[in-house]
C-alpha cells in the first residue's frame, strides 16, 4: 500500500509541474484594510472577474482603509473563499460574504427619520440571502416582520414587563446567557436560504405611541455574540450603530462558460477518482461554484491553486502534529497524509526510485522518437510543403498534412491484413480516418533526399488537380522515414485485375473496356494540356487504373510523375517504368515526352482489345511482349484472331477496327508522329458514338516502317 502512495504520489507531482497556472495581475492588492479580498473579487482593472466583484477601496481617514462592493454599494465586513469539502460529503460550494445593511427603527430621532421599512435586493446578482440570519428586534411594545417571505408569515414581539420586579430580575438572570424571548429583546429564525430579496418592517403593537421610545429591527448574523442583545434596554445604542451585519452567499458569474472550462476543475457529481483538487458545480455553466478538495488548500477560482496541505508539518515547539510514535514517520500523500514505520519508508523509497527510472524511460523515448518525427519533417520538406499550402488563396481545398499517429490508428499500424497491393514506388494501404473516411495510404520506397523540394512540388501541384478521372491527393505524412501519401479509396480494384483475374466475364464487355479507355484518355489529355502546369504520369499501366463503385477509371499513383513549365518539351531522367508498357524511344534517349505516355497508353489500348498482359512468357520469342505480337498480327491480317474471345462475339467490329487504328499510331516507334492524348481522347470518343457499320482498313506493320 506505501509503495504504490508513493508512486501515485510522484505521478500527480509530475503532472501538477507540467500544466501552466492561471495567473492573474502581480499588482492586484489581496487587502483593504483589515478585510482578506480574494479572487474573484479584486480592487483594479484586471484584477476582479467582472463587475460584480470589484471592489473599491475608500480611505475613510489616515490610513483606514474600508471596502466597499461598487455594484451593490455595500460595506465589505468579510469575504471567505468555499470551505475545502470531501468527495463522500454533500457539502456547500458557495463562498460566503459579510457586509453591512440598514437597520429598520421606530420611536428613537423624535418621530423625525424614521425608517420603518429595511429591503434587501440581491435580483440578477451572484449573491444569495443564507439561513445564518435571524430577524431580532429591541424595544417595548415592537412588532418586527420579515417582508418578501410570503406565504410564510415569520415575526417576533419584543414587551416591556409589568410584573412583579424580583420576579423580572429573576427571570433576567436566568436567561441572560440564554436568548431573546420577548422582554425588551425578541428574536425568530430566517429560513430564507436561497432568497434574493428580504425586507424587515417594523411597527407597534399599540399603533404609532411615541411613549414606548426607540425601538429597532433588522436582519443579522450576530445573533450568536450574546454582547449584541445582553444589554436589552439600550435599543439607542443599536440605533446609532445605523448598520447591522448580514451574511449572504455567493458563486462565480461569468459572461460564458470558457472561464469554468479554464479552470480545470472535475464536475462535482463524477466519480471521485481524478487527480484534479477541485470540484465545481453549476445551475448554468455561466454560474458555477468551486471549492478545494478536503486536504488541499487554496483559492479554486485560479487555476491550480489548490495545494496540497502538509499535514506532516511540526508545529513551532518541533514536534509534530500526527505520527506522534518514534518509530513512525509522517509521509505527506496529495490531500492526506500516512503514518508509515521507518522500514517501510525505505522500502517504499526503493519503489519511488524505480518508478522515477521507468517514468524517465519512457520520457526519454517518447521525447526522442518527437525529435525523429520533427527530423523527418523538415528532412523530407515538412516546412516548405506548409508554405506552399498556405500560401495559396482561393482555394476551398487543400491537401492536409497528417501526423503519423493518426495514420497509423488508420491503418492499425500498418498491419499486413490492411494492404491493398504492392507496386513499383512501394505499398498500399486502406485506412480509416479519425472522420470515417475511408482512404488508401502509399507507403513509398526510400525517395532521393537530392530531390526532396521536387517530390513537394509535385504533391502541392497534384493536390490541385481536380477531375472526375484522376485519384484525389488528400494529403501526405512527412513524419516518417519515407513519406506517405494519403489518397482516395477506389473500391473495385484496377483494371489488371478486372481483365486478368476477374472470373465474372459479364464484368468485361467492350463497352465497359471503351468507356475505360475514353475516362483513362480523358484525364491524361487533363494532364498533359489542362492542368495549371503540364504534368506527365510517366507510368501509365493498367494497374494504375482504378476502377469505382460505377466502375469507372480514375488514374491513380503519381509516385514517378513529374510537372514541368510550358515552354519545357521533354525531361531527361533514369529510365523509369514497367516492362512492356516503356516507351521504346524514351529507353533509348532517357528523354522523357508526352508522346511517352501516349505510346503506354497504346499499350493498354491493345491490353483492352486481346485481354493479353503486356508481357507474358506463355507467348513464344518476340511474341513475349504484347506489342510485338499485336503488331505481327496486324502485319499478317489477323486482328480478329487476336481480339479477347470473351468480346469477341458481342463486339462491333468496325469500332474495334478503329480502335486498333489508333493503338497502332499510339505504338509508333517515332515518338513526333504519335498523337497527343487530347487526339487520341477525342477519337476514342468519336468512335463511342459514330457510325461503326462500314469496314475500316487496319494499317499493317508496313505502314510503321514507312513511318520510320
Amino acid at each position: 500500500m506505501t509503495c504504490l502512495l508513493w508512486i501515485h504520489f510522484f505521478l500527480i507531482l509530475v503532472l501538477k509541474n507540467s500544466s501552466a497556472e492561471f495567473t492573474i495581475l502581480s499588482s492586484c492588492k489581496s487587502f483593504c484594510g483589515n478585510v482578506s479580498i480574494p479572487y474573484p473579487f479584486g480592487i483594479g482593472n484586471g484584477c476582479y472577474l467582472n463587475h460584480w466583484y470589484e471592489i473599491n477601496c475608500t480611505e475613510i481617514s489616515s490610513r483606514k482603509f474600508i471596502p466597499f462592493l461598487r455594484k451593490i454599494n455595500k460595506e465589505v465586513v468579510q469575504i471567505d473563499l468555499p470551505s475545502p469539502i470531501k468527495p463522500e460529503e454533500d457539502s456547500s460550494l458557495y463562498g460566503s460574504l459579510r457586509i453591512k445593511t440598514n437597520i429598520a427603527s421606530m420611536g428613537c430621532s423624535g418621530g423625525h427619520g424614521q425608517n420603518l421599512e429595511e429591503i434587501l435586493n440581491f435580483t440578477g446578482t451572484p449573491f444569495t440571502i443564507s439561513n445564518k440570519n435571524n430577524l431580532m428586534a429591541f424595544g417595548c411594545n415592537n412588532k418586527a416582520t420579515l417582508t418578501n417571505v410570503e406565504p410564510r408569515i415569520i415575526g417576533c414581539i419584543s414587551t416591556c414587563g409589568t410584573f412583579d420586579p424580583w420576579l423580572y430580575t429573576l427571570m433576567d438572570a436566568f436567561l441572560a446567557n440564554t436568548t431573546c424571548v420577548g422582554n425588551e429583546c425578541c428574536n425568530a429564525s430566517t429560513p430564507t436560504e436561497g432568497r434574493y430579496v428580504i425586507g424587515v418592517k417594523i411597527e407597534s403593537i399599540h399603533g404609532n405611541n411615541p411613549r414606548e421610545g426607540c425601538n429597532v429591527a433588522f436582519v443579522t448574523d450576530e445573533y450568536g455574540q450574546p454582547s449584541l442583545w445582553r444589554n436589552r434596554t439600550d435599543s439607542r445604542r443599536l440605533h446609532a450603530l445605523k448598520y447591522a451585519t448580514v451574511h449572504l452567499k455567493w458563486e462565480a458569474m461569468a459572461t460564458n462558460d470558457s472561464f469554468k472550462e479554464s479552470l480545470g476543475c472535475r464536475d462535482y457529481f463524477e466519480d471521485s477518482n481524478t487527480t484534479n483538487p477541485c470540484y465545481c458545480d453549476w445551475d448554468l455553466p455561466t454560474q458555477i461554484r468551486c471549492a478545494c478538495i478536503y486536504g488541499y488548500e487554496g483559492n479554486p477560482y485560479i487555476k491550480n491553486d489548490c495545494k496540497d496541505i502538509d499535514e506532516c508539518k511540526k508545529r513551532k515547539d518541533g514536534r509534530p502534529e500526527v505520527c506522534v510514535n518514534s518509530d513512525q514517520i509522517c509521509l505527506n500523500t496529495p490531500g492526506t497524509y500516512q503514518c508509515v514505520t521507518k522500514k517501510r519508508v525505505s522500502i517504499g523509497l526503493s519503489v519511488l526510485m524505480v518508478g522515477v527510472g521507468i517514468w524517465l524511460y519512457i520520457f526519454i523515448k517518447k521525447y526522442r522518437k518527437t525529435k525523429r518525427r520533427e527530423k523527418f519533417f523538415k528532412r523530407n520538406g515538412g516546412l516548405l510543403l506548409q508554405q506552399q499550402l498556405d500560401s495559396r488563396e482561393g482555394y476551398v481545398e487543400k491537401a492536409v498534412v497528417f501526423s503519423s499517429k493518426e495514420l497509423e490508428k488508420a491503418t492499425e499500424s500498418f498491419s499486413v491484413n490492411r494492404v491493398l497491393g504492392h507496386g513499383g514506388q512501394g505499398t498500399v494501404f486502406k485506412g480509416m480516418l479519425a472522420d470515417g473516411r475511408i482512404v488508401a495510404v502509399k507507403k513509398s520506397k526510400l525517395v532521393d533526399q537530392d530531390k526532396v523540394e521536387e517530390f513537394i512540388n509535385e504533391v502541392s501541384i497534384l493536390s490541385l488537380i481536380n477531375h472526375r478521372n484522376i485519384v484525389n491527393i488528400l494529403g501526405c505524412c512527412l513524419e516518417t522515414e519515407v513519406p506517405l501519401l494519403v489518397y482516395e479509396y477506389i473500391p473495385n480494384g484496377n483494371l489488371f485485375q478486372l481483365l486478368h483475374e476477374e472470373d465474372d466475364h459479364t464484368l468485361i464487355t467492350w463497352e465497359l473496356r471503351l468507356r475505360i479507355a475514353i475516362d483513362t484518355a480523358g484525364a491524361l489529355s487533363y494532364l498533359h494540356s489542362a492542368a495549371a502546369s503540364p504534368i506527365y504520369h510517366r507510368d501509365v499501366k493498367s494497374s494504375n487504373i482504378l476502377l469505382d463503385e460505377n466502375y469507372r477509371a480514375k488514374v491513380s499513383d503519381f509516385g514517378t510523375s513529374r510537372s514541368i513549365r510550358v515552354d519545357q518539351t521533354h525531361l531527361t531522367t533514369a529510365v523509369i517504368g514497367t516492362t512492356g508498357y516503356v516507351d521504346p524511344e524514351y529507353f533509348q534517349s532517357c528523354q522523357f515526352t508526352e508522346k511517352s505516355d501516349v505510346y503506354s497508353f497504346g499499350v493498354v489500348l491493345v491490353e483492352l482489345m486481346t485481354g493479353e498482359k503486356p508481357f507474358a512468357f506463355q507467348r513464344f520469342g518476340e511474341n513475349r511482349t504484347l506489342v510485338t505480337y499485336f503488331n505481327l498480327a496486324l502485319k499478317e491480317k489477323r486482328l480478329y484472331d487476336i481480339i479477347d474471345a470473351r468480346i469477341r462475339n458481342d463486339c462491333k467490329l468496325g469500332q474495334v477496327m478503329l480502335i486498333a487504328n489508333l493503338a497502332k499510331r499510339c505504338l509508333n516507334l517515332n515518338g513526333k508522329k504519335r498523337p497527343s492524348m487530347r487526339e487520341v481522347w477525342s477519337q476514342l470518343e468519336s468512335s463511342r458514338h459514330g457510325d461503326l457499320h462500314t469496314e475500316v482498313e487496319v494499317l499493317s506493320s508496313d505502314d510503321d516502317d514507312d513511318d520510320d
